[in-house]
């Protein structure tokens, strides 16, 4: 049996501005003319985030409304620092949670996700999302139809450990079962490169410019060409 391990937030799938830019929107829908963009939340939300702190285990979050309560906490100071009072505040980050985690508002696959997911599974391959996210992930991914096409989704909200700490890709390798090949694929260098090489998985960095010394495809068909031909290369040196 052979295994990729794919992140979700810039490699399968994408929301336009991410966290920010769902904070952006709540206004636009709730305080229309309120002249904020993203970009004025953005300073708020570099920290307080539970992959902030990847290294510390959280299993006592894997309640999903025990996880929101710190994140809708950090949500509502974003507003505050924008300018809202506490009260008003703690309304849209209600709402932004709502809206966040909602697969049928700004949620978007990539041109080129489904299609190699459905060639590297006509090949042999299975697929297991390895992502740290929101406790609703999993209704994410099956609003937007990838459900289908994965064997297992790993999340870091049930199992209370971030990429890159090793326990996350532990969960992987058990969720994957018991693989004769394995790779991870992701858009971010600390979290899915080295976090899964530190764990004995090959990886593959798209979607980014690469530092040296890191493996990287410009997109997932070109990092499928790249499991194949090792796939290839492996079975000819045999």
């Amino acid at each position: 049996m052979r295994v990729v391990l794919w992140d979700f937030d810039g490699t399968l799938a994408f929301r336009e501005g991410m966290w920010a830019g769902c904070l952006a929107e709540v206004l636009d829908e709730h305080e229309p003319g309120h002249g904020r963009s993203a970009n004025d939340f953005r300073p708020a939300l570099r920290g307080g985030f539970p992959w902030h702190r990847a290294d510390l285990p959280h299993p006592e979050l894997s309640d999903p409304d025990a996880w929101w309560a710190p994140v809708t906490a950090l949500v509502a100071r974003a507003y505050v620092q924008a300018g809202y009072d506490e009260a008003r505040a703690g309304q849209l980050a209600h709402y932004a949670r709502s809206r966040y985690a909602d697969p049928a508002v700004g949620w978007k696959l990539f041109d080129d996700t489904v299609p190699t997911l459905e060639r590297l599974r006509g090949d042999g391959w299975r697929h297991v999302v390895l992502s740290n996210h929101v406790p609703e992930l999993s209704a994410i991914v099956d609003g937007l139809g990838l459900a289908p096409l994965l064997d297992a989704i790993v999340n870091s909200a049930v199992t209370g450990y971030e990429k890159p700490h090793p326990e996350a890709f532990a969960h992987a390798r058990h969720a994957a079962g018991d693989a004769e090949s394995i790779w991870m694929v992701g858009d971010n260098v600390a979290a899915d490169v080295e976090g899964a090489e530190a764990a004995g998985i090959p990886a593959i960095l798209v979607r980014r410019d690469a530092p040296p010394g890191v493996r990287a495809a410009p997109t997932l068909a070109a990092a499928a060409d790249l499991i194949s031909r090792d796939t290839a290369r492996r079975r000819s040196s045999r």
